[in-house]
């Protein structure tokens, strides 16, 4: 965007804010008519001067949300929603301040944007961790806990205390607030040498474990494949489609195959299982012996 575009922007946002500031001020029983008119009747001209008269509200609240760096005419905005939420649900004959009412839907349409535009990463997804997000500075002040060395363990506690949520939450999101968002491929020094995300450990295997597991694998599979040569061909049989195969075949199936019941099927599955078992061990060892198995 042109800086002149800008400039026309911030000028225009500033005379809005000075204009709503100087709007009238209504009497509680003008206020209720107006709001009358628009709930009963759609009188969208009433609906104007109600939410004119209001949007010092919104102002004020906006410049409460001003420290966690979104921009004030945006903030303005937002509010500006609630405060029309606020019109629409507003009931006039329940003797309260119009003013009163929208407070709630102004800071509430303010703290979903905050949230929403804070960070790229989503934050305070419940409504403790909402709280939490709102209040953790300010507690902090209050106690005097106001380093750059992250929270203390006393003010961890008391904070946790005040506002009932776990100790590890206060903690965590002491430490998402003290640092701004970074990009995984800003460069770690001013020179470029290397990434931040060059520091991420990774999950999977490293290329030696990686070796050494298909190596393993193999090994293994080629002693199953020796072992099986022990069985019978019927033992060899329930033996690959019970226990080698992707989709293992029912003991009623194979009964049914080998004209036997699905009873001796499993007594045969049973004994070939212990024959590969020895076979296994007099070829590598029994591992329970050997220490390996607890």
């Amino acid at each position: 965007m042109a800086l002149t575009e800008t400039l026309d922007l911030r000028r225009g946002s500033q005379r809005f804010m000075r204009a709503a500031m100087k709007a009238p001020l209504l009497a509680a029983d003008h206020e209720r008519d107006l709001a009358l008119r628009w709930r009963d009747f759609g009188d969208e001209r009433a609906l104007h001067e109600l939410i004119t008269a209001y949007l010092r509200l919104v102002i004020a609240m906006a410049a409460r949300f001003r420290h966690y760096g979104l921009p004030m005419s945006d903030l303005v905005q937002e509010g500006s929603v609630g405060l029309m939420q606020a019109a629409a649900r507003f009931e006039p004959e329940r003797e309260v301040r119009f003013s009163t009412y929208a407070t709630w839907w102004i800071r509430s349409a303010m703290q979903d944007f905050v949230l929403r535009n804070w960070s790229i990463v989503r934050t305070g997804t419940t409504s403790a961790q909402k709280s939490l997000f709102f209040n953790l500075r300010r507690l902090r002040a209050k106690i005097g806990d106001i380093g750059d060395s992250g929270i203390s363990a006393d003010a961890r506690t008391r904070v946790a205390h005040a506002l009932n949520v776990p100790e590890h939450d206060v903690e965590s999101m002491a430490a998402r607030m003290s640092a701004p968002d970074r990009s995984l491929n800003a460069p770690l020094t001013e020179e470029g040498d290397g990434e931040w995300q060059d520091l991420l450990a990774a999950e999977g295997a490293d290329p030696e474990a990686e070796t050494m597991i298909a190596h393993d694998t193999i090994a293994r599979a080629d002693l199953v494949r020796e072992a099986l040569c022990d069985l019978s061909d019927r033992e060899r049989l329930i033996i690959r489609e019970r226990k080698l195969e992707e989709e293992s075949v029912t003991l009623e199936a194979l009964g049914a195959r080998l004209g036997i019941s699905k009873e001796r099927v499993r007594q045969i599955e049973g004994n070939a299982l212990e024959k590969l078992r020895r076979a296994l061990i007099a070829r590598v060892g029994d591992p329970v012996a050997a220490g390996y198995v607890g």
